[in-house]
């Protein structure tokens, strides 16, 4: 018979061969995770002394109810209310046209400067983040209100382009974040706290994004040429439309921080405070509303079946023992603390080459949160860590999903000159993670302060 790491190794390479082929993260999570509880329970109770067909029986059968069980528990946790309500969110600020009030007010602020419509992309996607928690979301819609811009203005195809996919990864970090959300779920640790933790790094990474514009256009200032300068009243008057914005995201996430709102309740209060600023502003017809509809039902189910097929994945994973032993592996390392943690992240930056974020996240959960235990490091700080080493995956070639998204709003732009936009951008989420590293309190400042976390 197998060894159970064995069997845990075999499962981790069947994985690996089914993303490869492009098998959907959740069912390739179902189907090795029920497959693997099946050969893992009948293997430990053949050891046991109990014949082969017994053994095989039993574990059908345990690998059953724990579908079952776990398919149960993601979708009665109350807690994922927030999945869909944030979605929501997001969508009803696209179609109610609050992402073009937010780009043109950053454009009006930020323009005259050179790089400053970048820097402008970057600042309405960090603010259209705090709406959608959505990376995606954020890079298709300020892709589709930014880019024609910047072509008007002759900005060099790399920095435009690497400004939108860089810009939309914050909506992977800035609450409320959906991977966020999912991280929380799988290490039963606060949503709320893992939302507070996101805002001053997702603050500060959005203004190393705005330094790096700074320097690649210092360096060559035909690669972001000036916008024209708008005046005073056109300044004000375009932060008087984006007002609806700041106010929906203030309430939010200051009744999450007061402890006035719990995350769902805060949900559940900005997409109804979106709703209303949509149908004030008449933007909700008929095809409008179907079309709000089918994205959140899409977003949502797409989550929880990821969720699903980690709660199959992961008790498999612990069945086998490999999350433990290679925690034993990696705590007897001469590196210290500091050097599990460079060694953790440099593995997700491989990943990222080759894997999307969802499907990394999940996947690695099982085996990276262990080792942070053992470690005894605070999980909410790894979480951001985590979080924003996704996010250089998101941009890392050759996969960089939002790369891809981006090349499809601009099909006329190489790959090749997308890829080299984002390296500046790539290098400011490091510098993020080296301050993460040095100073912990910028992720966990927030959450200590939550009231009634």
């Amino acid at each position: 018979m197998m060894s159970m790491t064995l069997i845990g190794l075999l499962g981790l390479l069947a994985l690996f061969i089914l993303l490869a082929l492009r098998m959907p993260v959740a069912l390739s999570m179902l189907t090795v995770g029920f497959i693997g509880t099946v050969i893992a329970n009948a293997n430990k109770f053949i050891l046991v002394g109990m014949s082969s067909d017994q053994a095989w029986a039993r574990g059908l059968k345990t690998a059953y109810s724990n579908l079952a069980g776990e398919t149960f528990e993601a979708a009665s946790n109350f807690n994922l209310l927030v999945i869909p309500m944030f979605v929501l969110m997001g969508s009803l600020a696209g179609v109610s046209g609050m992402s073009n009030d937010l780009f043109r007010a950053a454009y009006r602020w930020m323009g005259h400067m050179r790089g400053g419509l970048a820097s402008a992309t970057i600042a309405a996607c960090a603010g259209f983040a705090a709406l959608s928690g959505s990376s995606l979301a954020s890079a298709v819609t300020m892709g589709r209100v930014a880019l024609p811009e910047m072509k008007r203005y002759q900005y060099d195809d790399a920095l435009s382009t690497g400004s939108v996919a860089a810009g939309g990864t914050l909506g992977f970090l800035i609450p409320p974040s959906g991977g966020m959300i999912i991280y929380a779920v799988l290490t039963e640790q606060s949503i709320g706290r893992l939302f507070m933790a996101g805002i001053i790094p997702g603050i500060i990474l959005t203004l190393l994004f705005i330094v790096a514009i700074l320097i690649t256009v210092t360096r060559n200032p035909a690669a972001g040429p000036r916008a024209q300068r708008s005046n005073s009243s056109e300044r004000i008057a375009a932060l008087i439309s984006a007002l609806p914005i700041f106010a929906v995201v203030g309430i939010t996430i200051g009744g999450m921080y007061t402890g006035f709102f719990t995350p769902v309740e805060a949900s559940s209060v900005g997409a109804f405070l979106t709703f209303c600023v949509a149908v004030m502003r008449r933007s909700l017809n008929l095809s409008a509303i179907r079309t709000v509809v089918l994205q959140t039902m899409s977003a949502t189910s797409t989550v929880f079946l990821i969720i699903i097929g980690a709660f199959v994945f992961i008790p498999f994973m612990s069945l086998t023992e490999l999350p433990a032993n290679l925690v034993e592996i990696l705590t007897n390392l001469p590196i210290g603390d500091t050097g599990i943690l460079l060694v953790i992240i440099a593995a997700y930056l491989f990943l990222g080459m080759f894997l999307e974020s969802m499907a990394m996240l999940v996947l690695t959960i099982p085996v990276v949160i262990p080792i942070a235990l053992g470690l005894d490091w605070d999980l909410i700080w790894f979480g951001i860590i985590v979080v924003i080493a996704l996010e250089m995956g998101m941009i890392s070639p050759p996969v960089g999903i939002n790369v891809f998204v981006v090349k499809s709003i601009a099909p006329e732009v190489p790959m090749s000159r997308i890829f080299a936009g984002i390296w500046p951008f790539w290098f400011a989420m490091a510098a993020m993670i080296g301050l993460l590293i040095i100073f912990p309190q910028i992720a966990l400042y927030l959450p200590q302060k939550l009231v009634g976390n």
